[in-house]
């Protein structure tokens, strides 16, 4: 009964877990620990906590006055809405075809006999995640992540075991960790502080999920009990960003193994890789892992961007309907026409998504600790002084990453 109880309990926090785990913590936490060693632990660690309180103060804004983020924004200033719109827009055609795009990859990787092409998976993942989420909408998106980030846990607690017990990684005599503060190793940095644990503009994402769960729940929901939730989704995610980080340090470190920047060609190679080193056996674990952690963030962040869409446009004045079913068929065929015939531009798509969430960053939580300290939010319901102060640490350490990537853009 208190499993039970347990699991029904879990909405929001599981969703923003299931979505936050897919590039970020595949490609960028593993390539952390396989190419520059145990303390780049750190960055990672703390991305997480100073990023904390723009994704806590959207559960809570939510819960406090049971209105989204994108509500607030609009009462608050038109300015945070167009921004927070324009952000979103640039995301919504261009971050959704490269998840699932390097799905699609994935998939072939482990149904090969039944999947004849990348671009075939695509158009079969989009179909059936649409239909999905069209049909059951929130509770059966809410249900199913149960399971399958349940299935992604469970696998790669498997693949931790077997590279600290079974994995041994040829050693190369040569190896020389490569240094954090040249280009590379900097805008390497730079990628994993911008998308760990995810983009901050994901805040009014959870801030949506949220309000449906209060729509859909039989009682109500406190403002404590939502942030415990939340939290719990929370440390979820970095905790898995940690594992995936510890499986690249263990499996691939100092063996001088030249990772590829495709994140298709990466997970290939990941799985490649630890199967000779653990035996075939061991693939249905590490493929079972790769698989579920991008399947869920597909699926997670179709729905997300389906609802942020529909709600900014409503704001916005351009409809005054909730067209979510045609919201998810349009990203939907938007982006599989960008995966079938823009493939070859996908680099340069994926880096306009980068530079608008990375730059934009500060100012989306800035807009978030304004928002929850105005007179929208009841002051029984506001963060504590200490949430306070890390809300500031982060707005000034997002704000001097931002700065310091412009800077290499302009001077390149």
């Amino acid at each position: 009964m208190k499993i039970r109880r347990f699991f029904n309990q879990l909405g929001p926090g599981l969703l923003f877990a299931s979505m936050a785990i897919g590039t970020s913590h595949l490609v960028l936490s593993t390539k952390a620990g396989a190419i520059y060693g145990p303390l780049m632990i750190f960055p990672i660690l703390l991305a997480n906590l100073l990023k904390f309180p723009f994704f806590e103060f959207g559960v809570r804004f939510t819960h406090a006055t049971e209105k989204s983020l994108t509500e607030g924004y609009a009462a608050h200033s038109r300015w945070f809405l167009y921004l927070y719109a324009l952000v979103n827009l640039v995301s919504a055609f261009t971050i959704l075809a490269a998840l699932y795009s390097v799905t699609s990859g994935m998939t072939v990787n482990v149904f090969t006999a039944l999947v004849p092409s990348p671009s075939a998976a695509a158009v079969g993942l989009f179909a059936f995640i649409s239909a999905v989420l069209i049909i059951g909408r929130y509770k059966l998106l809410e249900e199913s992540l149960k399971y399958i980030v349940f299935i992604l846990i469970i696998a790669l607690i498997a693949t931790v075991l077997l590279v600290t017990f079974n994995a041994e990684p040829q050693s190369n005599p040569d190896f020389q960790a490569p240094p954090w503060f040249d280009a590379a190793g900097v805008l390497f940095i730079i990628s994993l502080v911008g998308w760990m644990p995810t983009a901050v503009e994901a805040s009014g994402w959870v801030s949506l999920w949220n309000l449906e769960k209060i729509k859909q729940s039989n009682e109500e929901i406190s403002v404590k009990s939502a942030l415990k939730e939340f939290n719990l989704g929370y440390l979820i995610t970095a905790i898995l960003a940690v594992l995936f980080f510890y499986i690249g340090y263990m499996g691939l470190y100092s063996s001088g193994t030249v990772l590829s920047d495709s994140s298709v060609k990466f997970a290939s190679e990941l799985t490649d890789i630890f199967t000779l080193q653990l035996g075939n056996w061991a693939r249905i674990f590490i493929s079972t892992a790769a698989l579920a952690a991008m399947f869920s963030s597909c699926l997670s962040a179709h729905d997300a961007l389906a609802r942020v869409l529909v709600d900014l446009a409503t704001r916005l004045g351009l409809t005054k309907k909730n067209p979510y079913g045609v919201a998810v068929l349009l990203l939907a065929a938007v982006n599989l026409v960008v995966i079938l015939f823009f493939s070859s531009s996908m680099g340069g798509l994926i880096a306009i998504a980068t530079f608008a969430s990375f730059v934009f960053a500060p100012l989306l939580g800035y807009m978030n600790h304004a928002l929850i300290f105005s007179s929208q939010t009841p002051k029984a319901h506001q963060p504590s002084a200490l949430m306070k102060i890390l809300s500031w640490s982060g707005i000034v350490f997002l704000g001097a990453f931002a700065l310091y990537y412009l800077y290499l853009i302009l001077s390149a």
